[in-house]
């Protein structure tokens, strides 16, 4: 079951198995082919392009995606991203709104929490205790 956490202890719950699963199988589909088969982010990730925009970041323990809440990390798959460094205006990241489902997009997001470390994981945990996955639609 997908739901707002509560939030009730002091440390991140455990990861749903399924929910894990299912994210890791969209990852590969949808976001690997940019961010890279394990979340590496594309090479030279944090060197603008030609273009001047920022190539595809990791989203391991490298990267910066744990810094982020359940609801930005889930306004960013759902509307796309450009980064702010870019030079172009276009989104550097596709939008997935209405391809990846409310339940898609969590298991996704779920996924890459499975690639941060666990001090990672609580600084993004408390994040989301402020701002967390909105309900579904």
């Amino acid at each position: 079951m997908i739901a707002n956490t509560a939030f009730a202890s002091e440390t991140p719950p455990p990861f749903d198995p399924p929910l894990v699963k299912s994210g890791a199988a969209i990852y590969r589909q949808s976001c690997a082919s940019c961010h890279g088969a394990r979340g590496e982010g594309a090479a030279a990730w944090d060197v603008p392009d030609k273009l001047g925009e920022l190539p595809a970041p990791p989203h391991d323990a490298k990267g910066h995606t744990w810094k982020h809440s359940d609801a930005m990390l889930y306004r960013i798959v759902q509307d796309g991203w450009r980064d702010a460094f870019n030079k172009t205006d276009r989104l550097t990241m596709p939008p997935f709104n209405g391809q990846l489902s409310h339940t898609e997009t969590i298991a996704v997001i779920t996924y890459l929490k499975t690639l941060w470390t666990p001090k990672q994981r609580q600084f993004q945990w408390e994040e989301s205790r402020r701002q967390p996955f909105p309900a579904a639609p």
